[in-house]
């Protein structure tokens, strides 16, 4: 990766590495680190550990004082919306962190740059790699900025069908249904394709590895669309789950 790269995505994530070596570690998957030789261990796996729990204090603190009046379940279930691998994937991809990661030419060719468990756990690395460079503040800078800048949004997620069912209910329009476009891959890796209908109208489209994972993209879309005011008018983006 030329540091020309580096500093693109430096910008983007709001934060500049005294140790750029951290920053090419949280962006080198282990099918990157296997396909050379000698730098089997030389992948985020570690950074994307040390991530993780950064990432669980910091919101779990913020969630803690945001939201005084939640009992510890509901801020239980608040912080796994937050913390899910769909969440992380969609942080991950509004700063384009897929297109600076280093993967094996087989996982870049099958899609890994838009894959949610790749780009997910990339995020986390890279959390794990500004805490290190620059301690817990800059850590917590960055999860609060491109994490937790749209809550109510992202804790849709959780309980999207139920929640997108209330809505249709409230509003009349037709009854909501869940329509299995197409299933893909042989049987230990399968990936269904997932439209919502309301009434007559076409809305989101969601992608997943199970057909309820599919329905909870497809309806956490949906709700964001009707949120705006939208309808899907023929089609839309399909967003992935993994």
């Amino acid at each position: 990766m030329r540091p020309i790269r580096f500093r693109e995505l430096e910008e983007k994530i709001g934060y500049t590495f005294s140790d750029k070596n951290k920053l090419f570690l949280a962006m080198t998957h282990s099918s990157y680190a296997n396909e050379h030789k000698g730098r089997k261990k030389e992948n985020n796996e570690r950074l994307e550990f040390l991530g993780d729990a950064v990432l669980e204090v910091t919101v779990s603190d913020y969630l803690f004082h945001q939201y005084p009046d939640y009992a510890e379940g509901k801020l239980t279930k608040l912080r796994s919306s937050l913390v899910c691998e769909f969440t992380l994937a969609i942080c991950a991809r509004d700063v384009q962190l897929g297109s600076y990661l280093l993967l094996s030419k087989g996982e870049d060719m099958t899609g890994g740059r838009e894959r949610d468990s790749i780009l997910s756990d990339a995020f986390e690395a890279l959390i794990g790699a500004i805490y290190l460079d620059g301690g817990i503040e800059k850590a917590g800078d960055f999860i609060r900025n491109h994490l937790l800048k749209d809550v109510e949004d992202k804790s849709l997620f959780y309980d999207a069908k139920t929640i997108l069912q209330e809505m249709v209910q409230s509003g009349g329009n037709g009854a909501l249904r869940y329509h299995l476009i197409r299933e893909t891959g042989p049987d230990h890796n399968k990936e269904f394709t997932v439209e919502t209908q309301i009434g007559e109208e076409r809305y989101a489209v969601g992608v997943g590895k199970t057909k309820k994972g599919a329905e909870q993209v497809a309806a956490y879309e949906t709700i964001l669309l009707l949120k705006k005011g939208q309808k899907a008018g023929g089609g839309t983006d399909e967003k992935t789950s993994r």
